[in-house]
């Protein structure tokens, strides 16, 4: 029982921070702790503090102060209020937990750890300045409720928009919209995967009615998703959220001025100096091109040697060093040049925190791009139709195989004009990104992870058990260990120990599904098919990876799902020209140019290009203007909203007969003793023109009576209308 207690019970921490001493002197190391515990303190959190693993401390944190964490909240819903996110004015009696989440209580205490001093805020920045042995920061999870999220989910098919409304509760917006998009490109790949599938069967691949139906469903996907963008930010009370930017800590400014309209002084950075340094991305992008664009072209123009080529013997292992090759090295360039991208993004010099990610983020989708798409893009539009005439060039790789020749045939290329490629080689390459790499991904990402965590944690095991046998040392850290607290505190050092989620990572490998499905699936039209079961197990691994393999993140707001909106829009554009392009150029019963591009007409080309791009174009506008005829219950609720603050004010201000019609609208009689009172008050001032107009009728009824007789008198006769 107390197993259990422990196991399901955080005994009411909010966050846990981890501090780690082993590189520090003793003096630096209390010193830094003791100023850690002087800054939690001074914004009113309460902490202990037990020992954790690899000379590091467990530093546990809550709300030591009810009424200065009521005072955060009201804050914080005022800051809302002022930036248009929230529809009225919040009540100046909060009270802590009143209408709170837990998210937005895990955001308010992190914003209270790690916001500048200035600012009200403790301003602890891990592995940064004065707190580099501060090594993370994080809340514990909920086991009871991820045990039940995981149990929940495994035998549901799709997500309600309450199960989405939960995920926001506990993790925040911006992991609920990744989880949102998710689900709703799952729901909206049933179409395409039904159709595809009736496609493969009945069109074959390459069809033009498959392009044209999958570009269709490609923009309605993207524009669709805008609107639940905007339904959910309502829904979740985030609409606008993007406009209260945080500014950065490394921001540097070069000049203050004065804000004419407040008066504030404004640390600013020159923006045509910032679009000076911007323009750096351009030889960024050539740089990225020529570097993986160089690697990925060679290991392709090997393969085809080897596997197309070369017919001595080792050739079907050697077919392989290609996929070492890329497997060895791209990892290893693509993290030279992120690296790169975030020296660049630095010295853009970005003034807040969202905007320096959404320019990072457009960097590592360039490389992103590169990586995934190119070897596709490599083989229909080089090897397809010009193997013939590039393929015999490629002997300058025959010293791959020639340890392994036994003669210099082997290795001849044939002459130009002489190759005959591979029709299905452009096909098996879309099924192995589409189906294979989906496949090796999920085990890379969800598998692989538990089994080293299983593996090192048994170890740990081992070693402790080992080093007790002959020392008596095997407690470790644990030794000092109350015993109601032990298993609570082995949980806390096991999670301290886990990688910070990042979801910007899973919506990249989405968006870049979604790219292969917009731009090749013509090719293979099984792709979508092969996407909704793989989204819908990725959805379930997802959830069980922030349960199980990650630190439970810390609570985040968003209104969409940032610059990645923006990659969406792109693929399904080039996915217009792509598709086109291809169902063109194997429009010969799919068998494609075969080599030789004299069968290429390169003005029907561009023209199939052309008018499918504009139709592209034509069919954005025309889903863009039905969508915003479509009333959603996002809209409808944000107009309630602001009729019930504009009835309120009203209310407030005039009273709460202000919209009632007046009972007394005077019904005034004409008396003698009325027209005598008339007569004296008018000998006692000066009367004019203006007042002898407004005295002719004195009532309503007098007016109604006087229209009534000037009409008998102007209207026309019976006899003479007649006539």
């Amino acid at each position: 029982m107390a197993h259990n207690s422990a196991l399901h019970s955080n005994f009411d921490v909010d966050y846990v921070i981890s501090y780690r001493f082993a590189d520090t002197n003793n003096i630096e190391a209390r010193n830094g702790f003791t100023a850690l515990m002087q800054s939690l303190a001074r914004v009113g959190l309460a902490t202990e503090v037990r020992n954790g693993d690899n000379c590091s401390l467990l530093v546990f944190i809550k709300v030591g102060s009810d009424k200065r964490f009521a005072h955060e909240v009201y804050r914080s819903r005022v800051k809302d209020w002022l930036h248009g996110v929230r529809a009225a004015e919040p009540a100046k009696d909060t009270v802590a937990g009143q209408n709170l989440t837990e998210a937005e209580r895990f955001r308010i205490i992190h914003h209270l750890i790690t916001s500048p001093n200035e600012e009200g805020g403790a301003g602890i920045t891990p592995k940064e300045g004065r707190w580099k042995n501060v090594e993370s920061i994080f809340p514990l999870h909920d086991h009871t409720f991820n045990k039940e999220w995981i149990k929940k989910w495994s035998t549901m098919t799709f997500l309600k928009v309450e199960d989405l409304d939960e995920i926001r509760n506990r993790f925040g917006e911006k992991i609920a919209y990744y989880f949102a998009f998710t689900q709703n490109y799952f729901a909206f790949l049933i179409f395409p995967a039904a159709f595809g599938f009736a496609s493969w069967v009945i069109l074959g691949s390459f069809s033009p009615i498959y392009a044209l139906v999958n570009g269709l469903w490609c923009v309605t996907l993207v524009e669709y998703w805008k609107r639940q963008e905007l339904d959910l930010s309502v829904r979740w009370g985030v609409k606008g959220v993007a406009g209260i930017q945080k500014k950065r800590r490394d921001f540097k400014h070069e000049k203050e001025i004065r804000d004419p309209v407040t008066g504030e002084t404004l640390q600013t950075f020159p923006a045509t100096k910032r679009l000076s340094r911007q323009l750096l991305q351009v030889p960024f992008a050539l740089l990225a091109v020529l570097a993986l664009g160089t690697l990925i072209a060679t290991c392709f123009g090997i393969e085809i040697f080897l596997s197309e080529v070369y017919s001595g013997p080792g050739q079907t292992l050697l077919v392989f060093l290609p996929t070492g090759l890329l497997t060895t090295l791209v990892p290893t360039l693509t993290t030279m040049l992120t690296t790169v991208a975030t020296r660049l993004n630095e010295y853009e010099n970005w003034e807040t925190a969202e905007s320096y990610e959404s320019a990072l983020t457009q960097k590592i989708f360039v490389l992103n791009f590169i990586t995934s798409y190119l070897p596709i893009f490599l083989t229909a539009f080089v090897y397809v139709p010009f193997g013939s005439i590039v393929v015999p060039y490629l002997d300058i790789f025959n010293l791959t195989a020639r340890p392994f020749a036994q003669t210099e045939k082997q290795l001849q290329t044939p002459k130009v004009g002489g190759f005959v490629i591979n029709p299905s080689r452009l096909k098996k390459q879309v099924i192995y990104f589409t189906v294979t790499a989906q496949i090796v991904n999920f085990g890379l990402e969800t598998i692989l992870p538990y089994v080293k965590r299983r593996g090192f944690s048994k170890y740990q095991e081992m070693k402790s058990e080992s080093a007790a046998k002959k020392g008596g040392a095997g407690a470790g850290v644990t030794i000092d260990d109350i015993p109601e607290e032990a298993e609570f505190l082995k949980r806390v050092r096991n999670e301290a120990e886990l990688d910070v989620y990042d979801v910007a990572t899973d919506l990249r490998e989405m968006v870049v599904q979604f790219g292969y499905l917009s731009l090749f699936s013509v090719v293979w039209p099984l792709t979508p098919v092969s996407f909704i079961i793989n989204n819908w197990i990725e959805l379930r691994s997802d959830a069980v990876k922030i349960c199980l393999g990650m630190q439970r993140p810390t609570p985040h707001r968003a209104d969409s799902i940032g610059p990645w909106l923006d990659s969406l829009e792109f693929l399904a554009w080039l996915g217009s020209i792509t598709t086109a392009a291809l169902a063109y150029l194997f429009s010969n019963n799919g068998l494609g140019p075969d080599g030789t591009p004299a069968v290429i007409q390169g003005w029907a080309l561009l023209l199939t290009i052309f008018f499918s791009e504009h139709i592209y174009l034509l069919v954005r506008w025309g889903v863009r203007l039905a969508i915003s005829k479509i009333d959603s219950p996002g809209m409808e609720k944000e107009r309630g909203e602001r009729f019930r603050v504009r009835k309120q004010y009203l209310q407030d201000t005039l009273g709460h007969d202000v919209l009632d019609v007046p009972s007394d609208f005077m019904e005034e009689r004409i008396t003698r003793a009325s027209l005598e009172e008339d007569a004296r008050q008018s000998s006692l001032r000066t009367t004019g023109p203006k007042e002898h107009f407004w005295s002719r009728q004195r009532t309503w009824e007098e007016s109604a009576k006087v229209g009534a007789s000037l009409i008998e008198k102007m209207a026309p006769k019976e006899g003479k209308k007649q006539q």
